[in-house]
Parts: C-alpha cells; sequence; structure tokens
C-alpha cells in the first residue's frame, strides 16, 4: 500500500520525531499553558508556532543547501538545529 513512497530509516525517524514533539508540545500546552510572547518576529508566537517556523526554516535551509551547496547533509542539520534554537529562543 505504501511501496510508492520512500520510507527508509531516516525518514521514519523525521516523521516518528514531529509526531513526539506534536504530542510533547501537546501536552505542554493541557499541563503548562503559555502567553503568546512577541520576539524577533514581531508577532505574537506560542510554542507551536515556534515550532512550526523551525519545521518551515529548517526545510528551506536544507533546500537551499542541495540547491547551492551539496555534499555532507551534516553541515545544514547543524545549522538547522542552531536555527531552531535562535526560534524558540528569540522568536
Amino acid at each position: 500500500m505504501l511501496d510508492w513512497m520512500a520510507w527508509t530509516w531516516q525518514t521514519a525517524l523525521f516523521f516518528g520525531f514531529v509526531a513526539f514533539m506534536l504530542v510533547l508540545l501537546t501536552l505542554l500546552a493541557i499541563y503548562r499553558p503559555e502567553t503568546p510572547r512577541i520576539g524577533i518576529l514581531r508577532f505574537p508566537t506560542t510554542r507551536g508556532d515556534r515550532f512550526f517556523v523551525t519545521l518551515i526554516g529548517s526545510a528551506y535551509i536544507f533546500i537551499f543547501w542541495m540547491r547551492f551547496g551539496g555534499g555532507s547533509l551534516w553541515y545544514p542539520l547543524f545549522a538547522a538545529i542552531v536555527y531552531g534554537i535562535a526560534m524558540f529562543k528569540f522568536a
């Protein structure tokens, strides 16, 4: 049924991580609600908003790396992790 998808252990790990984070963010929203805060993005964001912006930004980091840089994917992974930390700290 899923033969058309290129499932590898890396793909499964990524989707498992996203699912885990969605459950974690849901539980945090239930047990530790937060008020939106305004950071460097200049609009109110919650943890879920910052997670979404981090996922979109990380996708762009990888797309630009594959288009203009190429080579090992460890470099954009490091850049995406740093970007995610910055989003959750400053956005």
